[in-house]
Parts: C-alpha cells; structure tokens; sequence
C-alpha cells in the first residue's frame, strides 16, 4: 500500500494536476519497468549519473551536478559562454531536483520515473527535418547543428501549467538562428514542431495509446523569431540527457512549459494555426497561446502561484513568468 501524505497548503494534489485513468496508469509503467516499490531513484544504481557536489552545499545556494555520459561527437562543446543579458533574481534550481522531476509523458506520468525510464533511449544519430513554406528546406543532422550554431548559455525561469517552477541554465542557440537558414517564405505565417514516434522504445507511446502521438506543438512566427525563443541542446553545463528533451527541445520561458516541445525530429512551417497536442486532448485546460497568465486560473487549480520545486517556497507567478518586457508587445 502507498503511503498517505497529506499536502502543504501549497502543494497541488496528485489527483488534480493528472487524471485518474492517468494515475491509475502509471502503476502499470512501474510495475511493467520493476520500479513499483521505489520512494525515490538512486542515481548511482539508476546508470544516472554520479552526484559531484554535497547535498548540504546545495541547501546553501550551490547546485549538486550530475555526470551523464557525453556523445563522443560533442566532446569538448561544452560548457559554453553565458549571455549576461538573462540574468535571474533567484536561484537556480539545483540539478538533482531538475534531473529527476520531469513531465515526459512518452516515457510515464510520474515525474521521479522519467529519468529511469528514459535511460538508454538512442537521440545519436538524430535527423530534424525542417520544411514547408521555406525557399531552403533542409534535413540538418543534430552533431553538425552543435558544432555550427552560436551555442550561448542563459538563465531562464521555467514554469509548468501545473503551478511549480524552476530556474535553469539553458545550452542553446536563438530560434531565429535556424529559421534564418531555411528562409521562409511571406506566407509562413506558424511554425509547427514534432517529436518522435516510437513506442517500442518509449513506455508512455505504447501504454498511453489514447494520446495523439506523436507529440506536436506550434508557435506564431513572431514568437518563433523573439529573442527569447531558443533550441537547447544543452543544460547545467552538459548536453541534455533525455529526460530534458535530448537531443533537442524548445524552450519558450514566458509560456508554460508543455509548449517547449522536447526531442524535436520535425519542424514545418506553413500558413494557419495548427492543432497543438493538449489543446486537443483538453481545450479548455491548454489554450494555444499558453501565456504564464497569474491572473486566469486553471479550471482545476489558481495559478496566481507557484511552488519552488526543491525548496518550500510558494511565491508569486509573475505574467509572462516575468519576461513582460521582452514579448508583451506580441499580444498587444
């Protein structure tokens, strides 16, 4: 029998940030993986990583690092220089909590079970196909991506529609970057982007067959050209291990984050709105805008604040997760 645990005034309860037939669901993954039973995931017997910083330091400020494997084709890109321009007025989050709390459906709904369940998943070699309305459409290969965008390091705050945040420090280059080589056309007026598809590999795919696989998400051109926008490749220092999104993800911080879409194979541009994946399957819980808007609710829960993951702190959402300057004038 699971233990009872009764919630903070802060926290969301299980039940009301995931469906029942979800949760019920999970058990299955766990018990289909050997992992019903485990409290938390060890990272030394999970094939993690290794802990290379005190858990003591960590409560100080200090964020403990974890050691993943590196592709030998990126060895030696990172880490990369920091752009100062996105500073943050918190700390950040520290790498252990980050790297073992992710929303990663295709793997499981339970957020301590990603990293394990992720493990092992192939994202080398790995092709993104971009195409549509462009005048050069090409198939760029993720190693040579690496090597010959501006890779650049920046600090973002990132927060979830289920009303939790962090801090991360984000490896990646300018959206814009990518979109300039393809050159699209007048008439592209969105950018669709999509994940992978295998559900022989990823538990979550083959279990939860009721979702629309593959994952897809969508942004107007304006918000794909922001400065803010940006592919990451690379987090705390290191590449994206595969709960994060590896090989790449979309990272759009005043936005919650499922529409920084991970694991990118495929991304078109064309001339109307598209479908985005949670808006289908539950419209009136995930517009497709999903501005951080403090002041319009959840129909389940208010999202006037935000719980700190790894600390006890609640503090106040901030509308466009604090980054009003940078994109208000997209919706004006």
């Amino acid at each position: 029998m699971p233990s009872i645990k009764i919630p903070r005034r802060w926290e969301i309860p299980e039940s009301g940030a995931t469906p029942e037939d979800v949760y019920l669901n999970r058990r299955r993954f766990l018990r289909a993986t050997g992992l019903v039973g485990l409290g938390t995931i060890a990272l030394g017997s999970s094939g993690l990583g290794c802990v290379a910083a005190e858990p003591e330091k960590a409560a100080q400020g200090a964020t403990r690092r974890i050691v993943y494997p590196e592709p030998d084709a990126w060895k030696g890109i990172y880490p990369v220089k920091r752009n100062e321009r996105f500073a943050l007025d918190r700390l950040l989050t520290d790498e252990v909590v980050a790297g073992t709390y992710n929303n990663f459906y295709e793997f499981t709904t339970d957020k301590p079970a990603v990293a394990a369940l992720a493990k092992g998943f192939p994202v080398h070699p790995w092709k993104v196909e971009v195409g549509g309305l462009v005048g050069k459409p090409k198939t760029f290969d993720i190693d040579d991506l690496v090597r010959t965008m501006p890779l650049e390091e920046r600090l973002y705050r990132h927060r979830c529609v289920e009303a939790w945040a962090m801090s991360v420090p984000w490896t990646g280059f300018p959206f814009k970057a990518l979109i300039d080589k393809v050159e699209p056309l007048s008439s592209a007026k969105f950018v669709r982007l999509v994940s992978f598809h295998k559900p022989e590999l990823a538990v979550g795919q083959a279990m939860q067959s009721w979702y629309p696989w593959p994952y897809y998400e969508a942004l107007t051109m304006a918000e794909a050209v922001n400065d803010l926008a940006m592919l990451v490749t690379g987090i705390y220092g290191h590449a994206l291990p595969v709960q994060h999104g590896a090989p790449m993800r979309l990272v759009v911080p005043w936005k919650y984050g499922f529409k920084s879409i991970k694991s990118i194979v495929k991304i078109e541009f064309i001339e109307s709105m598209p479908p985005t994946f949670w808006n289908d399957v539950a419209p009136r819980e995930y517009l497709f805008e999903a501005n951080v808007e403090p002041d319009v609710p959840h129909p389940r829960w208010s999202q006037a604040f935000e719980r700190l993951i790894g600390t006890d702190m609640r503090v106040p959402t901030r509308k466009y997760n604090g980054y009003r300057e940078h994109v208000e004038a997209l919706y004006v």
